[in-house]
């Protein structure tokens, strides 16, 4: 009986414990997945429903940006062998559900925004040209793990532009992203604007992103842009640019 009453508590001590642990935690498990890219910042409430600001930093964890995010998970789901979680960003009203599988994760109706910089945090080579614009991510389902991907996805990069330039704004730009099993696929296309962009890519499981995309200058804008350009691109011809990013 002894023995008993001692397993009961230990047990009871082990779930509050579990309970009430603190968000920072999330911040310690981010920091270690991402290697520092990511982390969660002024994080308060528990790993079960709490807030804080969610960062993406650049490697070195000197410069990034910030969102406000709050959670909630639902412990009930894993009754049905998953964890279910809704997410809020920016203080928005409306939240989107994330389901976590062992092997997978899941997002649906989810919108997101972010300031253009956060292309310079994701690709390093674009950093220099200190972009500006709003980014837009919207997501009807999309699933990613261990196995692959699937799913579609739409980014938009509104207003386009960089620091380093006075054509404002160079243009707007559409990435589509599909899950197809084992390779996501991207394609780049321009929206409106003087500099015309496309291109596409890939990404393998257990492989590299590789992604090739051309850009054409039209010649009123050729003495402003080509400059730009040739810090991250290949000048085919007058006016043309060739973009390997990898």
């Amino acid at each position: 009986m002894r023995w008993r009453l001692l397993f009961v508590g230990v047990a009871a001590y082990a779930l509050g414990l579990l309970v009430y642990a603190p968000a920072t935690l999330i911040d310690a498990a981010l920091g270690r997945a991402s290697d520092g890219r990511l982390r969660l910042a002024e994080a308060h409430g528990t790993i079960w429903s709490g807030a804080g600001l969610i960062e993406i930093r650049a490697p070195g964890g000197k410069t990034g940006v910030a969102k406000s995010i709050a959670w909630r998970f639902l412990p009930q789901s894993l009754l049905r062998g998953h964890l279910d979680c809704q997410l809020r960003l920016d203080r928005s009203d409306r939240s989107f559900p994330v389901a976590l599988y062992p092997t997978r994760i899941e997002l649906a109706d989810a919108t997101i925004a972010f300031p253009a910089t956060v292309l310079g945090l994701a690709v390093p080579k674009l950093a220099a040209l200190r972009l500006t614009g709003e980014i837009l991510i919207r997501v009807a389902h999309f699933s990613f793990g261990r196995g692959g991907s699937k799913g579609s996805a739409v980014l938009q990069w509104h207003d386009a532009g960089s620091a380093l330039t006075a054509v404002s704004p160079l243009g707007d730009y559409q990435l589509n992203i599909d899950g197809e099993a084992t390779i996501a696929k991207v394609r780049l296309s321009t929206l409106k604007g003087p500099l015309q962009l496309d291109g596409g890519g890939s990404w393998p499981v257990g492989g590299r992103f590789a992604f090739q995309a051309s850009a054409i200058v039209p010649k009123p804008y050729q003495d402003q842009l080509e400059p730009l350009l040739r810090l991250i691109a290949v000048e085919r011809s007058q006016g043309r640019f060739a973009l390997q990013l990898n």
